[in-house]
């Protein structure tokens, strides 16, 4: 009956712009839009719908309540990391390693946390 995750929604001041940051850095590409919602899709099939936002954004740190960072996979870490880095990505600290998994958190247009990963073996 439940398939999953369809996509998750994250609320912007300026929607088109995000959308757009997630194109630029991320290869994602816009895959459906509607009056002023943007639709932007992964290359695995993960979507993310930006909305217009109202009113000021709250904290977004990492052990504050709610969603708290989007988890982007790669099968190439260093090209991954230097690319983000050449397009002047604000990183929260340094890459590092994790049970055989490389990360490194950063922020999006938006001050949202993302991390950059490439696991040693997917999750189950």
């Amino acid at each position: 009956m439940f398939q999953g995750l369809e996509h998750t929604a994250i609320a912007s001041p300026d929607p088109k712009r995000l959308a757009d940051w997630y194109v630029d850095h991320l290869e994602f590409h816009i895959n459906f839009e509607y009056a002023g919602n943007y639709f932007v899709k992964a290359a695995n099939g993960s979507m993310l719908e930006i909305i217009p936002s109202d009113g000021p954004a709250g904290p977004n740190e990492m052990k504050t309540p709610g969603i708290r960072h989007l988890a982007i996979a790669s099968d190439d870490f260093d090209a991954a990391y230097a690319h983000l880095q050449a397009k002047g990505v604000t990183f929260t600290g340094e890459p590092f390693s994790n049970q055989g998994n490389r990360l490194v958190f950063f922020k999006d247009a938006d001050g949202n946390l993302c991390h950059l990963i490439q696991r040693e073996k997917p999750l189950p």
